[in-house]
């Protein structure tokens, strides 16, 4: 039986950001945006995504709505950060769970290792601290978009955030720590369980009839993985915004 709230609904669709609903980093388009709306009128909707909440909002706003007022829930930084219906949830700390004491090791082991990295170019902010985890970016997040894609191609040839992952994974394996390759150009960290089911322990007492996921990186280490092969939800495995909206149609739309 499904929630009070949502009684004329009983289907949830969720959204990793990059990828499914815009391209890495950018704006959703007027045919996306307008796909949502459409969709929300017959299924119940929310996005979640690794990045803040004001990364997001970028990215989903259109003429400046905001995105808590678009979709049924909100989930920035994998549901640490979490809204229904434009209201707050309960939220988590990544710095409160593992401390300062073992939290400047870890940061300055990283900061280490990327100057120490020989790659072709490197910009700024190369660690980026969000309340429920922290953003590891080799190349640094103040990378152009045209320095992204070629750090993309850079990276699946030499393997970079891979090796740099299984480095952390083995230097630190007693922290209970995640390490989730996203995006095209860094990984998150945050504790094991703090992945994108998160966003899960916000609906499952809901009641929906099915729960789909719609995610582009949804391979082994991919950071939708978790989520995408969880047993609660429906996995989708999508490569662009024009993917997403085509089983978006068939699924809901066109029928």
């Amino acid at each position: 039986m499904v929630s009070s709230a949502f009684a004329d609904r009983t289907k949830l669709c969720l959204f990793d950001v990059d990828g499914p609903l815009t391209p890495a980093r950018r704006t959703a388009s007027p045919e996306m945006l307008q796909t949502l709306k459409d969709l929300r009128k017959k299924v119940v909707i929310g996005f979640v995504g690794g990045s803040d909440l004001v990364k997001i909002t970028e990215q989903l706003s259109a003429n400046g709505s905001n995105p808590l007022d678009d979709f049924d829930y909100g989930f920035a930084e994998n549901g640490l950060t979490a809204y229904k219906l434009g209201k707050p949830l309960a939220s988590q700390s990544f710095i409160k769970y593992i401390g300062e004491d073992r939290y400047k090791p870890l940061v300055n082991f990283i900061l280490h290792y990327i100057a120490d990295l020989d790659i072709p170019i490197k910009r700024g902010t190369f660690v980026e601290f969000r309340a429920g985890m922290i953003n590891v970016s080799p190349i640094g997040r103040n990378a152009t978009v045209q320095e992204r894609n070629e750090f993309e191609e850079y990276d699946k040839k030499h393997g970079l955030r891979a090796a740099f992952v299984k480095v952390l994974q083995e230097k630190f394996s007693d922290y209970n720590l995640t390490f989730s390759i996203g995006g095209q150009i860094s990984f998150d960290v945050f504790p094991k369980g703090w992945d994108k089911t998160y966003a899960l322990r916000h609906v499952e007492d809901e009641g929906f009839e099915e729960i789909h996921f719609f995610g582009d990186k949804t391979y082994k280490g991919g950071n939708d993985y978790e989520i995408f092969s969880d047993p609660r939800t429906i996995g989708h495995t999508v490569n662009s915004p024009a993917d997403t909206i085509r089983i978006l149609k068939e699924l809901f739309l066109d029928n």
